[in-house]
C-alpha cells in the first residue's frame, strides 16, 4: 500500500455508504491523530486503540443522523506523488466554514481554523465536510 492515509479515508467512506457503525484500520500514530481531530470536531462519535504491538487496529465508530453519515465527504488533498503545502496566508475556510481541512504542522495535526488562528502553515492532508 503507497498511501495508508488514502486507505483510512477510503474505509471511513465505504463504510458510511453501507451504514457500518464502525469501521478498523491498521494503527499508527498518524492516522490516530487524524481520527482523534475528526472526533474532537463531532464528525465521528468514538475513537478506540484494540490489540497490541503488531496487531494494534484502530476502531472508529461512525455518527449519523436521520439515518444520514454526517461525513458528506471526506477528500485526500496532498498525495504521496503531488504534495500541497500552504503558507499561513493561503488558508482559507472550506465550504464557507462548514467544512475543515486537516494541516499537518511542525505542531503536528490540527484543522484549518486551528492553524489560521496560531498563524501555521503545512502540508494539507485532506478536507471533510
Amino acid at each position: 500500500m503507497t498511501d495508508p492515509i488514502s486507505d483510512m479515508l477510503t474505509r471511513i467512506r465505504n463504510a458510511q455508504a453501507v451504514s457500518h457503525e464502525t469501521v478498523s484500520i491498521p494503527f499508527s500514530k498518524f492516522k490516530l491523530n487524524l481520527a482523534k481531530i475528526l472526533e474532537k470536531e463531532g464528525l465521528v462519535e468514538g475513537v478506540l486503540i484494540q490489540g497490541r504491538k503488531i496487531k494494534k487496529i484502530i476502531e472508529i465508530k461512525l455518527k449519523y443522523k436521520n439515518k444520514k453519515p454526517v461525513i458528506n465527504k471526506l477528500k485526500r488533498i496532498s498525495k504521496p506523488g503531488q504534495r500541497i503545502y500552504l503558507n499561513k496566508n493561503m488558508i482559507r475556510p472550506i465550504k464557507q466554514g462548514y467544512g475543515l481541512a486537516v494541516i499537518s504542522t511542525p505542531e503536528g495535526l490540527i484543522t484549518d481554523k486551528e492553524a489560521r488562528k496560531r498563524g501555521l502553515g503545512g502540508e494539507v492532508i485532506c478536507e471533510v465536510w
